[in-house]
């Protein structure tokens, strides 16, 4: 009789506490993407990048041999997130490519409301200062072209995995772009982690501004 009543006190205490400590470990794992590089450099005289959520990608001076990875990210990433609060994908691109540009707009148009692709065009120089600053182990390509695709907040950080299986060290800057099943299992992931955070603030301050 004893030994009966211990088992269903175990199962009525004991058993939803360790499930409650799992769950909350688990939320505290998944909830919070690392910040990898502070300080990213916003394009010159814009406020480009402050106060959203940035996808940024860079195109080199072949747009015909970039698109399909953008074509990726639209299919994956955009039309999954495009209509989130703070959201917008960034594309910097040199100045002589800005002619090639309005047909590939036209082309995204066609998928899902393009509102929040915001193609931003500068010089080389400029979009290498840009890259440099977020202290990835990456190089451009010599068109001045990136194969990765990554992830800025609103305080200008990126953001990434410094427990990624796949990498090297465990840390992960950006995503690549040529990689359906990355951008699907890992970049989608990781921007619904920066929405639960961002929720989670929301609600927090609620509680807040209720108690005032």
């Amino acid at each position: 009789m004893q030994k009966k009543k211990f088992i269903l006190l175990f199962l009525l205490f004991i058993v939803p506490l360790l499930f409650y400590i799992f769950l909350s470990k688990g939320i505290y794992h998944y909830a919070n993407l690392p910040i990898l590089t502070k300080n990213v450099i916003d394009v010159k005289g814009q406020e480009t990048f402050k106060n959203h959520f940035s996808i940024v990608s860079f195109l080199g001076d072949d747009i015909e041999k970039s698109k399909d990875k953008l074509f990726n990210l639209n299919e994956v990433i955009y039309k999954r997130f495009h209509g989130k609060k703070y959201f917008q994908s960034i594309v910097i691109v040199p100045f002589k490519a800005e002619e090639d540009i309005k047909e590939l707009e036209k082309r995204l148009g066609t998928y899902a409301d393009a509102s929040k692709w915001k193609f931003v065009f500068m010089s080389h120089e400029d979009m290498v200062l840009i890259f440099n600053s977020f202290d990835s182990p990456f190089t451009m390509n010599d068109d001045f072209s990136s194969d990765y695709v990554f992830i800025v907040d609103r305080e200008l950080r990126l953001r990434g995995r410094k427990d990624d299986e796949d990498t090297v060290g465990g840390k992960l800057y950006g995503y690549n772009m040529n990689s359906v099943a990355e951008l699907k299992n890992k970049m989608r992931d990781d921007i619904g982690i920066i929405y639960y955070q961002l929720k989670k603030s929301m609600e927090k301050e609620k509680r807040y501004k209720r108690k005032v």
